[in-house]
């Protein structure tokens, strides 16, 4: 049997030194923003039982998990994602808490993608959580920390927004089933306008088919509400999008300009958004680095019902932009290499601590002599070596 001893899975990848090093900054500074608003951190178990991610509102297929096997038989999941386990602590162990709780976490999630997709196995996530309040109030709060933590990895970015209720409002005038209303919203998703118009072509033509076939179209600032108002008069979608529109007046202060855009085609895949949904982009980057929204039935699963918002960041694709960005720097290189001699060991080690001290980065030399320190030095292009002794 071929043992892999020298490769890691499809999927994941070894971050190496300025890597790493990009990976503590990036998370260093989302984490001072979550921590300056009040959120506390947790962690939840990487494993996890498997019925925390079946339940019917998931989005997450059984396919994409990974599994495993506990002693006693009972079928366990490696984390795919970290809303559902802190829904589930916030049921049990924080169940008792003064609302509202306000929750951070950096850990990793592990989906199992098709391979050749290019797509990770295992990603790094940030991400708050908002729980036990609604409104608007909560919303701003949420998008408001969501804009701050991108803005402190990227200056070029955006976010679009939607809410969940348009395109639900609209589908439920519509005779169709949930196997259809997916296929629905899997074209409007992906922008698919040629699979949409043939799934919408077979439905007796009504306001809210006409509706819906102009999601994916409604997409810009201010003007898109103007467009928007017009398409749903009549319909139940019209209560969202007045929300939705009171939201962006509220956050123009933020001076965000055309960093905030309108996005009616944003129908996210998990099916618990109930309200706001959200994406953030950073130029050079094509997937979306984070996501977000309301999600206020998600609770009630786990006996615990109360409001719900949050979002998460992909920390492993901004540092990855990061590392690619020609100004910005990871070196893990001293700027000088001590060298001592025999009997003063202790003496260039003490030298190491001053100059660090003083703003130098500097490293003790464990090789045997000077010679070897040297051609290390060159290796690494460490540009001087200070002999002690």
């Amino acid at each position: 049997m071929k043992k892999y001893l020298r490769i890691t899975p499809e999927g994941t990848k070894d971050f190496l030194f300025a890597e790493a090093s990009a990976m503590d900054d990036i998370c260093g500074k989302i984490e001072k923003v979550f921590v300056s608003r009040g959120f506390q951190k947790v962690i939840t178990p990487g494993i996890e039982f498997y019925d925390v991610f079946s339940i019917p509102c998931s989005g997450i297929s059984q396919e994409s998990m990974f599994k495993m096997v506990d002693n006693k038989g009972r079928l366990l999941v490696a984390r795919p994602d970290s809303t559902l386990p802190i829904a589930r602590m916030v049921s049990s162990r924080l169940k008792n808490s003064a609302l509202p709780v306000r929750l951070y976490y950096k850990q990793a999630v592990y989906r199992n993608n098709p391979t050749l997709t290019g797509r990770r196995n295992e990603l790094m996530q940030m991400g708050v959580e908002l729980l036990g309040v609604k409104g608007l109030r909560a919303d701003l709060e949420i998008l408001s920390t969501a804009v701050k933590a991108i803005s402190s990895v990227a200056n070029d970015f955006r976010i679009e927004l939607g809410h969940a209720e348009v395109f639900d409002a609209l589908s439920k005038e519509l005779d169709i089933d949930d196997d259809y209303k997916e296929k629905i919203r899997v074209s409007i998703e992906g922008k698919n306008y040629s699979a949409l118009n043939n799934l919408l072509d077979r439905l007796e033509p009504c306001k809210a088919v006409s509706a819906i076939r102009s999601l994916p179209s409604l997409f810009g600032g201010e003007e898109v509400f103007t467009k928007a108002f017009e398409i749903c008069e009549d319909t139940n979608a019209v209560e969202a999008l007045d929300y939705l529109h009171k939201i962006y007046d509220s956050l123009i202060p933020l001076g965000l300009g055309d960093k905030l855009i309108i996005d009616l085609g944003l129908v996210q895949r998990n099916d618990y958004y109930t309200g706001i949904v959200f994406t953030g982009y950073i130029n050079g980057i094509g997937d979306a680095v984070l996501s977000g929204g309301r999600y206020d039935d998600l609770l009630s699963v786990f006996d615990a019902p109360m409001g719900a918002a949050g979002f998460a960041i992909d920390t492993d694709a901004v540092t990855i932009k990061q590392l690619a960005d020609s100004d910005v720097s990871y070196s893990d290189k001293p700027d000088v290499l001590i060298f001592a001699q025999d009997g003063y060991e202790i003496e260039g080690i003490n030298l190491v601590s001053q100059l660090i001290e003083g703003g130098t980065k500097a490293e003790f030399s464990t090789l045997p002599t000077l010679e070897a320190t040297k051609e290390f030095a060159s290796k690494r292009g460490i540009a001087e070596v200070k002999v002690v002794g």
